[in-house]
């Protein structure tokens, strides 16, 4: 049994929180149900991903595939061209590959069996069996951990074995195990509504007075954390080959760590010196590469290799991120549509 938080008084604090959450939760679509499904497909889908990016990647993969039946039969190009533009796609070869071994062994009942999970982790892990399964797992995020560093007045750097211990400790002392999955949802909405990075609205939370870094003044400091890796400036040319064909498009390497067998435009250094128009350019962030796309055509061959797509192609085709954001800011040209 996981030791008391000193100060807080455990079922005061989850009376106080449960009922701030049932009156005040966003009405996002992968609460209205917490059948496993569902709630397995949302948590993969948010890990290190914004909600309001996740909603509409989310509603059309239930519509395309709504049971993991469905899923595990879909070829992975097609969960990989469904998945373009949401980022670190891993997750969705690993989403694909989980539901095979669901369909062929059946839903877990068991955290461990969640954990076994391709792509599941500890976090994703104790979400998915605490709201779908109803099982006693505390879940810790970034918003979590931030809601209990302060709660504890922490200011230990978060990332510590220490600390890491401590808030994993917490988070298991406050957990109401008789509601582990709306409990688990209030910790991480308290975070990512109220206990705000940089500024909390203490004044507006609903366990403010178990807040001990609120008594101390110190909520803004916490909690803390490693300096971030510098980000890095890369500057990248892509030539869109536009006709009546459609466009012209290259193929990642198969060997490839993260983007194997993505679609993407050619870069401009593989054109050899041939004459190019400059469209537009725009900002894109991966990781700790803050790149500068410039996006240009031109009249010149495309290189050899590489194949035409249709534009009613491009739905199915698995585009990188890029590659999507910069046929978006071309200059319509209206050719081929």
């Amino acid at each position: 049994m996981s030791a008391a938080v000193p100060g807080i008084p455990a079922p005061a604090f989850r009376r106080v929180l449960l009922a701030w959450y049932t009156a005040s939760k966003r009405d996002l679509p992968w609460r209205r149900s917490n059948a496993f499904y569902p709630v397995w497909l949302s948590e993969v889908m948010l890990q290190q991903t914004r909600v309001e990016a996740v909603i509409p990647y989310y509603l059309r993969f239930l519509e395309r595939w709504p049971s993991v039946e469905a899923l595990a039969g879909a070829p992975e190009t097609d969960v990989l061209a469904a998945w373009s533009g949401l980022g670190y796609y891993r997750r969705a070869r690993n989403l694909h590959r989980a539901a095979a071994q669901m369909a062929a062994g059946g839903l877990p009942a068991t955290h461990e069996q969640v954990l076994a999970l391709p792509g599941a982790g500890t976090y994703t892990a104790a979400a998915i069996a605490s709201i779908a399964l109803g099982l006693p797992h505390a879940a810790v995020d970034g918003n979590v951990t931030r809601v209990v560093a302060r709660l504890t007045n922490d200011a230990s750097e978060t990332t510590s074995p220490g600390a890491r211990r401590r808030i994993a400790e917490a988070a298991r002392a406050l957990l109401d195990t008789r509601r582990p999955g709306d409990f688990n949802q209030a910790m991480m909405e308290l975070g990512a509504v109220i206990c705000l990075p940089r500024t909390p609205a203490c004044g507006r939370c609903p366990v403010e007075t178990f807040c001990a870094a609120r008594a101390a003044g110190t909520a803004p400091e916490l909690p803390v954390k490693l300096r971030k890796q510098k980000t890095r400036d890369v500057r990248l040319d892509l030539v869109v080959f536009e006709n009546e064909r459609g466009v012209f498009l290259m193929r990642r390497s198969s060997a490839e760590r993260r983007l194997a067998d993505f679609w993407e435009l050619p870069e401009k250094k593989l054109l050899r010196g041939a004459r190019c128009r400059r469209l537009r350019e725009f900002r894109h962030q991966i990781v700790n590469d803050r790149l500068r796309v410039a996006v240009w055509t031109s009249r010149a061959a495309p290189p050899p290799e590489g194949r035409w797509f249709s534009f009613a192609e491009l739905d199915g085709v698995p585009l990188t991120t890029v590659t999507r954001k910069a046929l978006d800011a071309r200059i319509p040209s209206g050719a081929g549509k």
